[in-house]
This record gives structure tokens, C-alpha cells and sequence, in this order.
């Protein structure tokens, strides 16, 4: 039996569960497991369902859901096949780090292509794991012309999403528009407080209970695209600076981890500038 992930968005109305499920039946399709969600300040409806049967006649089964629902419905079928990411890095490697073990391991839900730094110092620890690196200076360029490196970099392979494994440039509206909604940020911060360079010295300044950081879709907005998943941890008087950036650093990694796997798995709807999750 082929595994369906069946992801629909559309406007709300009565009776759209039972016409769904009507035409999966028909299909063959056993749904394994399903979940919605009604904005009802927006009158939207979501579901994301698994199924399980002998996928065939994709297509038609996408017709036929298209004309059973109301217009302007998003309809996505998705056969269950592994994603594939590249990562944008700089100089620090924890994020890094933790994306190429559980690559190397094959416990990542994704397969990694390729990493892209600006600087050479993440090199041997990616090629050690056998994952091929490729230096894309900034200096001395301006945005349109590094960006245009690092995009010929990304066309050699095939890749579903981007991961911004703390690399500390910011894109341009034309870059983020051609990866529009496939592109994944981790910023080391409880967004959307301490917005922008050194937050944790912003959060020490300001004397906080807790820290956090905040996974989120790259949008033309430093900072403010949709956001996938949060973590924080608590702090008190006793952690300088330097104690939160250690325990930052622990929080980014599982922020990022933890949206990378919702990502994949096709369990994050983008509505508007917020996330409709469905773990």
C-alpha cells in the first residue's frame, strides 16, 4: 500500500468534512489520520489527511476535490517522498551541527544537498560527513551579485527548502520572492521581542526570566515571516551574558530541528503572516 498526505485549505462551509471524505472513500483511499482547523475569524478551513491505498488516477482525485469545493481552494496531494533541503551557514556550527548528525543517520526526515557558506570555517566538518560545501564570498560583492552565487549553487541539485542555519546575511526581497514559503530561519530569539544583532545581550540588559528562539518562513520582513514553532527556557540573576548564549544555543538547535521535521512531514499551513501546525 502507497502512502497520500492530502493538504487542502479553503473557505469554510458546512459539510466540507463528509464531501472530503466522500471522494477519498470512493478512491480506495483509507484515511489513517486527519485533522482540520476553522479560522473562524477568517471563515478558512484546513485539513491535512493521511491515507493509505493504491494511488491511482492522482490527478482525477485532484480534480474532483477542486470541484467539490468552493473556489479559491488550495488542494495539495503529496506521495510520501523524502524532502530536500540545502543550508546557508556563516561561521557557527551547533545548528549546522545537529542538521548533518541526524542526516548522517538518516533520522533528519530530509535528505541534505548541499551546505553554502560565506566563510570556509564549517568546510571539514561538512565534507567529513560527506555532504559537499560550497564557499560563496560576500566581501567585496554587492547583494545582487552574491545572491546570484549562491543561487547557481542551489540549481545544481534539487531542493524543496532552504535552511538558514544561522547565516548571518540578510536577503533580498527578489531572493526571498524567488524561494517564497521555502525558505526557514532560526533566530535566536522569543520573536517578536529582542528583534535584530545581540539578543541575548538585549535580554540580559532587561534583566528576563526566560529565553527563547523562534523558527520561522523567511518574508521580505527582517524577522517577522510566519512562525513555525517556539521554544523558551527559564533564566534568572545568575546567567551572564555568556551562560545565555550557551543555553541559547541549545534552545536554537531544538527550535530548528523541531520545525524542520513539521516542515517536511507537510504539517504547516502558511495563512496570512501565521502557521496552522498540525503535530
Amino acid at each position: 500500500m502507497n502512502e497520500l498526505t492530502v493538504l487542502i485549505s479553503c473557505p469554510d462551509q458546512v459539510g466540507l468534512v463528509t464531501r472530503i471524505t466522500n471522494i477519498l472513500a470512493i478512491h480506495q483511499l483509507n484515511i489513517i489520520a486527519m485533522r482540520e482547523f476553522v479560522d473562524e475569524e477568517n471563515k478558512a478551513f484546513f485539513t491535512r489527511i493521511a491515507c493509505t491505498g493504491l494511488l491511482e488516477g492522482v490527478a482525477q482525485l485532484k480534480n474532483e476535490l477542486l470541484k467539490s469545493l468552493p473556489e479559491q481552494a488550495e488542494v495539495n496531494l503529496i506521495t510520501q517522498q523524502q524532502k530536500k533541503i540545502a543550508v546557508l551557514v556563516t561561521k557557527e556550527y551547533h545548528c549546522l551541527a545537529e542538521i548533518l548528525i541526524k542526516n548522517q543517520f538518516k533520522t533528519l526526515g530530509a535528505e541534505v544537498q548541499c551546505v553554502i557558506g560565506n566563510y570556509e570555517e564549517l568546510r571539514d566538518f561538512s565534507e567529513k560527513l560527506g555532504i559537499p560545501y560550497f564557499y560563496v564570498s560576500h566581501v567585496g560583492k554587492d547583494k545582487s551579485q552574491f545572491e546570484a552565487e549562491i543561487k547557481s549553487v542551489i540549481n545544481r541539485f534539487e531542493v524543496d527548502y532552504l535552511v538558514l542555519a544561522k547565516f548571518m546575511q540578510i536577503l533580498s526581497a527578489d531572493f526571498v520572492k524567488d524561494y517564497e514559503g521555502k525558505i526557514i530561519n532560526i533566530h535566536h530569539s522569543f520573536l517578536p521581542a529582542f528583534i535584530g544583532a545581540n539578543p541575548y545581550r538585549q535580554a540580559f540588559e532587561r534583566g528576563v526570566k526566560v529565553i527563547g528562539a523562534t523558527a520561522h518562513f523567511v518574508t521580505n520582513n527582517l524577522d517577522e515571516g510566519p512562525i513555525i514553532t517556539q521554544h523558551t527556557s527559564p533564566v534568572d540573576h545568575n546567567f551572564s551574558v555568556k551562560d545565555m548564549v550557551r543555553a541559547g544555543k541549545e534552545i536554537e538547535k531544538k527550535v530548528l530541528l523541531d520545525a524542520l521535521a513539521l516542515v517536511v512531514e507537510d504539517r504547516v499551513f502558511v495563512s496570512g503572516n501565521k502557521t496552522i501546525v498540525f503535530k
